[in-house]
């Protein structure tokens, strides 16, 4: 399998991979938003230290062969205005994604995500690209939508949100396959 593309440029949004240098701008941006991280599995963060440690561990993981990471910032700034997360397990690609609310309704992450969700499909090795969200997260389902991806299911009590309930909730499934 080839290795995705460390940038990506679209028409308005470049990715990249993250730099610890990001952890300002991802702090003030979204990781302590608490409409943001409403549906995250992760709680807001209260100091940036803890947006630091969260990416320092992030470009750690960055060296293991099946996990990626890229920041989404403005085609013309260096800010970091949201990520992307691409976990890939043998014949399957999984998608995670956040995004500042001040861009939100704009179209961005499906623009951000597009390019992701093709690079993977068009692997010879993977089959299904895939990925979740929380049942109310509605305007997540409909980006997921818009990449290609058909609702699948919902997976019951699949995974924790922890900034809505300690016990896990339910998750729509969406997948692109081949």
């Amino acid at each position: 399998m080839n290795e995705p593309p460390q940038i990506i440029e679209t028409s308005r949004l470049r990715l990249r991979f993250p730099t610890i240098e990001d952890a300002p701008s991802i702090f003030e941006q979204y990781a302590q938003d608490k409409q943001v991280t409403k549906y995250m599995t992760w709680q807001p963060h209260s100091n940036i230290e803890t947006t630091q440690e969260f990416l320092q561990q992030s470009i750690e993981d960055l060296t293991a062969k099946n996990y990626y990471l890229w920041v989404i910032s403005p085609i013309e700034e260096k800010k970091a205005i949201g990520m992307i997360r691409l976990q890939l397990d043998n014949y399957r690609a999984e998608l995670g994604y956040v995004l500042a609310r001040s861009y939100w309704n704009r179209g961005l992450m499906t623009e951000a995500l597009q390019p992701l969700v093709n690079w993977a499909i068009n692997q010879p090795d993977i089959y299904r690209v895939w990925a979740v969200c929380d049942i109310e997260n509605l305007a997540s389902a409909r980006v997921l939508e818009k990449v290609g991806m058909t609702r699948e299911g919902i997976l019951r009590r699949w995974l924790i949100h922890p900034n809505l309930s300690d016990e896990p909730r339910d998750c729509f499934c969406y997948a692109k396959v081949k």
